[in-house]
């Protein structure tokens, strides 16, 4: 099963799941009258809605490349993250809304050790199939997954801290309890769908990733062939669960074509065991010129005209930057 069939199902099981919970969690509701638990019946509303685009977007992304769209269509998800994190804040901002209310006007509360259970439950499988989300998702790339993934964990979470509030209410009999529990939980809600929203729209408009360019760079530093004299003009974009990767790579100037492309398919092979094969790369050779000799690691060259001086070891600063490296402009 490819990655796109593996996302699919898995978002399929959130979508699923979502509204299952949602079913259980306005029984609850209906059973306590309790606001702190139609904050969770609510958040529930915003799981079935971003399941149901998040499955949508990945249905989208999988389809391959057509002539309209030559990278594919994997920002779709960024799209659907995006949704699912304003539905979050929406909901937050209408909790908030309901908690206030409830705190000017206290409703008695009723069956809470029910309901208390039938949350616990919800909890307990929310963080599940959080966990199969996230851990999917950071597989297979997926901004979708793992965003899904967070938001289940965040539920979860949400979960615990009603519980806990409902239980003092069993417990103590002060029913304002209620609605604070919900206005704490709330603006965690509302923190969690700004931090969805933000990686949505870095993916949008292309942000660096610097997680991915950190442990690609480690990576070449590691495997560094002594015919890689020096990579700069590195870029990384994603497109849903392909990454696409850019670069320049410095070579001898002396190696005829098949030597070079040889010097390349090394490259794209190192990446890809590190990344998956879900990688585009795209890698323009560059001569090497005369000052590349003082870093450059080649032994028995032929034709070198400089001592070598040191090795430049590669940063996300210096491989980014668009000119090939040398001591004199790179006193590292």
């Amino acid at each position: 099963m490819d990655q796109s069939n593996q996302n699919l199902k898995t978002q399929r099981l959130v979508f699923f799941v979502a509204v299952f919970l949602f079913l259980l969690k306005f029984a609850a509701y209906f059973l306590t009258h309790s606001v702190a638990i139609l904050t969770d019946a609510l958040e529930s509303i915003v799981n079935v809605i971003a399941g149901f685009v998040g499955l949508y977007s990945l249905y989208i992304a999988s389809k391959p490349r057509d002539q309209d769209h030559p990278y594919g269509h994997g920002k779709a998800e960024f799209l659907s993250a995006a949704v699912e994190g304003v539905l979050i804040i929406i909901a937050g901002i209408i909790i908030i809304y309901e908690a206030i209310k409830g705190l000017i006007h206290p409703r008695q509360l009723e069956k809470l050790d029910y309901g208390i259970l039938l949350i616990a439950f919800t909890g307990v499988v929310n963080f599940i199939v959080g966990y199969i989300s996230i851990k999917r998702g950071k597989k297979n790339n997926s901004v979708v997954l793992i965003s899904s993934g967070k938001h289940l964990y965040t539920d979860t979470y949400s979960t615990i801290g009603i519980i806990v509030g409902l239980g003092l209410i069993y417990f103590t009999h002060y029913p304002w309890l209620d609605s604070a529990v919900a206005l704490i939980f709330a603006l965690i809600i509302i923190n969690t769908g700004y931090r969805v929203l933000r990686v949505s729209i870095a993916g949008i408009m292309d942000e660096a990733d610097e997680k991915i360019l950190t442990k690609l760079v480690e990576s070449l530093n590691t495997s560094r062939r002594e015919n890689w004299i020096d990579l700069h003009n590195l870029r990384v974009i994603k497109y849903g669960n392909v990454l696409h990767i850019d670069c320049h790579l410095t070579i001898p100037w002396y190696l005829n074509i098949r030597e070079a492309h040889d010097e390349v398919e090394a490259l794209i092979a190192l990446v890809k065991k590190e990344f998956g094969d879900a990688v585009e790369m795209f890698v323009h050779t560059d001569p090497c010129v005369d000052f590349s000799c003082k870093i450059c690691l080649k032994k028995n060259c032929g034709v070198r005209k400089e001592e070598f001086g040191k090795k430049i070891e590669w940063t996300l600063q210096n491989v980014i930057t668009d000119r090939k490296h040398s001591i004199k402009s790179n006193s590292e």
